[in-house]
């Protein structure tokens, strides 16, 4: 069969690498790509916002699967472009992709449910979120409603804070429309942990829980980036939680969704907080986390695109039965051990950063370690940097410790101006 992926940074280029391991697949398109998805997919000259244009190449050239990593395609409503009688896509609906494109609808949805998350207020007016949060004490939480690339959350520990957030977002409109709506709530206290389940709209599977790096500097400090670096298997979370997460946030949500006419097709991320209260939601994604699918791609032992079909095809509910596996059993479908994975990024990032530096001495992929292009470019013969993250150095190993030696092995052989990395991806878990 063939299939298209919609995206160019570094969770479409693992997908690209686990997609092609399908024996399913003959032929496999990424729209655009990078630097390093052209050793596994033909670049297709297609504009992956532009969803009536990808809709239409995945027509007029047979394509049996469209995968779509970025969330902005889906909100855009590439799914509803889609005929799912001629061509499958893996991914939600414009209405369902809400749950990521709105954070008011997706806090309302989880309110309406009685899933747990923080408390909160929705603003559209700056002076009215200003008098708010200068009545409220301790630390808050002020986050873009709208799509702002990982970037629009910012955990503030004062009313200074808050009303500062509020202005760049409100006032200085920084994040452009997706600060026209805001969300202001409560600080929550905990280990944070990244589930994603690929889901059919009734039926559900969890692949490997894992902890994402956000902030930019070492031990969790500086402001939020798109993730610098993530792990798998999250020891926080063992499988009773998981179970529990399962059943009192992921089904509910599908449920939720359901009832409201958005049912949910594709994989849904849950980015939780582990309380003293008990797990509660921090944010819903739409799509494939990144950098969480680095390392959760290499440890899955299933095809991939199976997994994707069936979703599409609402059969995940047969697939369970004929494997006799329970939604959060991911042990079942994975290779035993640890992945991590570490993000080499351009200095001054998340801010301003040069471009066009050329990448050299990348090392060979292996069993154990494989490399990930996030933000590269191939020109006149040279591999060249075109993003702020550059590259995810992806290491598998029987213990986190053997994994994390491996990437950072690794990471640094690889040479271009003005590469840094935190050097403390799995504090988390490294420290108890």
């Amino acid at each position: 069969m063939k299939v298209l992926i919609v995206g160019g940074g570094g969770r479409e280029h693992a997908l690209a690498w686990k997609i092609r391991k399908s024996p399913h697949v003959s032929w496999l398109g990424c729209a655009p790509g990078n630097g390093g998805t052209r050793s596994l997919a033909e670049p297709v000259d297609v504009d992956p916002t532009d969803v009536d244009a990808v809709a239409r190449y995945a027509r007029d050239n047979d394509v049996t699967l469209t995968v779509i990593g970025p969330e902005a395609p889906l909100a855009e409503g590439i799914a509803d472009a889609f005929d799912p009688e001629r061509n499958f896509l893996f991914g939600p609906s414009k209405r369902a992709a809400q749950i990521e494109s709105s954070k008011r609808f997706s806090k309302d949805l989880m309110q309406s449910a009685g899933i747990p998350t923080a408390q909160y207020r929705a603003f559209t007016d700056l002076a009215e979120a200003q008098a708010y949060v200068q009545r409220r004490r301790g630390p808050m939480v002020v986050k873009a409603s709208g799509l702002a690339a990982g970037k629009g959350v910012y955990v503030c520990e004062s009313r200074e804070e808050a009303s500062a957030a509020l202005g760049d977002m409100m006032g200085e409109k920084i994040f452009g429309e997706a600060g026209n709506e805001v969300i202001v709530e409560e600080y929550l206290e905990g280990p944070e942990v990244s589930l994603l389940a690929i889901t059919d709209g009734n039926e559900f599977m969890m692949l490997p829980p894992s902890q994402d790096h956000k902030r930019v500097g070492e031990g969790d400090k500086g402001p939020n980036t798109g993730g610098m670096g993530a792990y798998t298997p999250a020891p926080v979370m063992d499988d009773v939680l998981l179970e529990r997460c399962g059943n009192e946030i992921i089904a509910p949500t599908l449920q939720a969704l359901r009832e409201n006419g958005t049912p949910y097709k594709g994989v849904l991320y849950a980015g939780l907080i582990l309380t003293d209260d008990g797990p509660k939601v921090l944010e819903y994604n739409c799509r494939f986390g990144d950098p969480e699918t680095q390392v959760v791609l290499p440890l899955l032992s299933v095809d991939l695109v199976d997994l994707m079909l069936m979703s599409a095809a609402g059969k995940i509910g047969s697939m369970q039965q004929q494997l006799n596996l329970t939604p959060s059993n991911w042990k079942r479908i994975s290779r035993t051990g640890y992945a991590a994975t570490v993000v080499l990024a351009s200095k001054g990032y998340p801010g301003p950063y040069a471009k066009g530096q050329e990448i050299t001495n990348l090392p060979k992929e292996r069993d154990d370690l494989v490399v990930f292009h996030a933000g590269t470019k191939w020109e006149d013969g040279r591999l060249l940097t075109s993003g702020g993250r550059v590259l995810n150095v992806t290491a598998i190993g029987g213990t986190l410790n053997k994994a994390l030696e491996t990437a950072y092995e690794a990471a640094d052989q690889i040479q271009f101006e003005g590469k840094f990395m935190r050097r403390d991806i799995g504090w988390r878990a490294l420290n108890g």
